[in-house]
């Protein structure tokens, strides 16, 4: 799995789960973002890139 803005591979837990956060887009599909780029922008910085 990609990270959606920075296109590097999300780490996965032992149990197949993404280190990282699902965020809808304006048509309500799911996005997967990382936690690196949690960290450095904001919520609606990331709702305007997906």
């Amino acid at each position: 799995m990609k990270c959606t803005i920075c296109n590097k591979k999300v780490e996965e837990t032992f149990l197949k789960k993404p280190v990282g956060t699902y965020v809808r887009d304006r048509k309500g599909k799911r996005k997967l973002v990382c936690k690196e780029c949690q960290a450095k922008l904001s919520i609606e910085q990331i709702k305007n890139k997906i």
